[in-house]
């Protein structure tokens, strides 16, 4: 799968799902349709905190389309944790962390090994 982008209505969704969390993370798996990010799943069982938000992988939908996933730092920064990195591998090949204070451009992508990645944003 050649992953081009991710809709810039589902980016605008992934920032007010941090503002609306807040000060609690969020977490959510990412879709691809044709190359292109444009859809999330909340998982049930989720658990969220002021420092964590984890996912039951055994929730996890059995899906070909799974193109990664995103998460909320309520602390504003843009990095990902330890946890963040042990996490990544297990569930795609890109990962969002949206930030406080939830602006347009509070967000980064990174690859599943943790290093930053560069996606298009597609109208």
């Amino acid at each position: 799968m050649i992953i081009r982008g991710i809709k810039k209505e589902l980016i605008r969704l992934l920032l007010e799902l941090g503002k609306n969390s807040h000060p609690n993370e969020f977490a959510a798996l990412l879709k691809e349709d044709e190359g292109v990010i444009s859809e999330l799943n909340l998982l049930p069982g989720t658990i969220t905190g002021s420092s964590s938000a984890s996912i039951f992988f055994d929730m996890m939908p059995l899906d070909t389309h799974l193109a990664g996933s995103a998460h909320s730092h309520p602390n504003g920064v843009c990095r990902p944790s330890d946890a963040d990195i042990n996490f990544f591998p297990r569930a795609g090949r890109y990962h969002f962390i949206i930030g406080a204070p939830y602006r347009e451009n509070d967000w980064r992508c990174f690859t599943a090994d943790g290093e930053p990645c560069e996606l298009a944003v597609i109208e």
